[in-house]
């Protein structure tokens, strides 16, 4: 099932040695400033890479945190994560971050049509959602673009950084999502 490979991407599972890559964009106060942590300190990073690395391991596996990396340069340039929140009901929910500089290439996008073929293809979901803070319109987009569509808005949805905030809710299902044309974006 790991890694996943897109025209220009492979995600695959974290490693140790990636804690300098994860640490660039957790630790970058315009990168997290609408995220549920950061800005990371190094310490903050290595036990953020260490639980996710634990989840690995889990029998069945719930938890799929996956570095994005340029496929041609094998660079970490981001996270794409799909966590099982029902399990009865067959429904996750899916969170990206990218350093910076790799913003407004179309990388978020291109990740997370792979997840969400990931989730429907691999993992038999019915429903797949996300949230976003409703001033991050360049998440919004990435959710749109890949046939989400808003669900709701939820009022102080989270307790973040020491205030409430509201979220956007976007959401796709899995007869929804079999009539897209990317649905086969990636390769076993």
């Amino acid at each position: 099932m790991i890694p996943l490979e897109t025209e220009r991407l492979i995600l695959r599972d974290f490693v140790e040695s990636d804690w300098p890559a994860v640490h660039r964009y957790a630790s970058d106060r315009e990168v997290v400033r609408y995220l549920t942590f950061g800005p990371n300190n190094e310490e903050d990073t290595k036990k953020f890479l260490q639980r996710e690395i634990a989840l690995q391991r889990e029998k069945p596996r719930q938890h799929f945190a996956l570095a994005v990396t340029l496929k041609a340069q094998q660079q970490l340039i981001g996270i794409c994560r799909i966590s099982v929140k029902h399990i009865d009901n067959k429904t996750v929910s899916i969170v990206y971050c990218f350093i910076k500089q790799f913003w407004g290439y179309g990388y978020a996008t291109e990740a997370v049509k792979a997840i969400l073929s990931f989730g429907f293809q691999e993992l038999g979901l019915h429903r797949i959602f996300a949230t976003c803070h409703p001033e991050n319109i360049a998440s919004a987009r990435v959710l749109q673009k890949i046939g989400m569509q808003q669900e709701g808005y939820l009022r102080e949805h989270h307790w973040i950084k020491g205030e409430w905030r509201d979220s956007w809710l976007y959401a796709i299902l899995e007869h929804e999502w079999r009539s897209l044309d990317f649905r086969r974006c990636w390769k076993k």
